[in-house]
């Protein structure tokens, strides 16, 4: 009898092109390498379902997926060892367990957390700029935080959606977002049902460039009412972003 099994795991995104797999290249994605491991001890391949499709050089603290076995004479909690003794050390399945048969790891999932983090200090370890945009002063988060309450609920994002979006609809609803301090880190939250292409790594780019030309709230309730790209600040690089968790529905 064919399981659903639906995974949590972690990646550093450094050395990947994404999440999503691309046919007919060698290139190498998180979703490629997973199928790979699936389709080793499947002896066929097998197909996995992303919650979101993390970009190049975007990092995973709990990203959800899913994917559907006919091996029956395999306890569920097996495929974490299994799988990970076959993925490359920046790839880690946490968790395993079997879900509805009609579960979708996308479309099931009621909201997607993302966290960006900035490291606020004059010098930085080398290493650190895998996971971090480096910025060398201390911004005001309360005013980071007046721009931050902005974004919530039903909204079109057309201003933080990047050239090449293919989005059919820019309208998303966000849950919250918000900029809080951990040590010398500097981290902002968002949580929505969904995100446009880099749509947070813009966010966050154009709100610390806002706070530091010090522009007043009102100022981004007007661009969010215009939707235009050219008044929003630039895109932050990849590195510091984390797909946080993902809330679902059912499983």
């Amino acid at each position: 009898m064919e399981r659903n099994i639906k995974l949590t795991l972690s990646y550093d995104g450094t050395d990947f092109n994404g999440w999503q797999r691309q046919d007919g290249s060698d290139t190498r994605t998180v979703q490629g390498m997973i199928e790979s491991a699936l389709e080793k001890i499947h002896k066929k391949p097998v197909v996995i379902n992303g919650s979101g499709r993390t970009d190049s050089g975007v990092h995973a603290a709990a990203q959800a997926a899913n994917f559907h076995t006919d091996i029956d004479s395999m306890e569920t909690w097996r495929f974490i060892p299994a799988l990970n003794s076959l993925l490359p050390w920046e790839i880690r399945i946490h968790e395993a367990c079997e879900v509805l048969p009609d579960f979708h790891a996308r479309f099931n999932a009621r909201s997607r957390t993302y966290r960006y983090y900035f490291i606020m200090r004059k010098h930085i370890m080398p290493w650190e700029l895998r996971y971090a945009q480096h910025i060398k002063r201390h911004p005001d988060i309360s005013v980071l935080n007046s721009y931050a309450r902005l974004l919530h609920g039903e909204m079109d994002c057309t201003a933080f959606a990047v050239p090449g979006d293919s989005s059919k609809s820019r309208h998303r609803f966000i849950f919250g977002a918000v900029f809080f301090t951990e040590g010398e880190k500097l981290v902002f939250e968002i949580s929505a049902n969904a995100f446009l292409w880099k749509m947070v790594r813009s966010i966050a780019g154009t709100l610390l460039s806002y706070e530091e030309k010090g522009f007043d709230p009102s100022y981004m309730e007007d661009v969010l009412k215009e939707g235009k790209r050219s008044l929003t600040g630039p895109t932050a690089p990849p590195e510091g972003l984390f797909l946080w968790k993902v809330d679902f529905d059912h499983a």
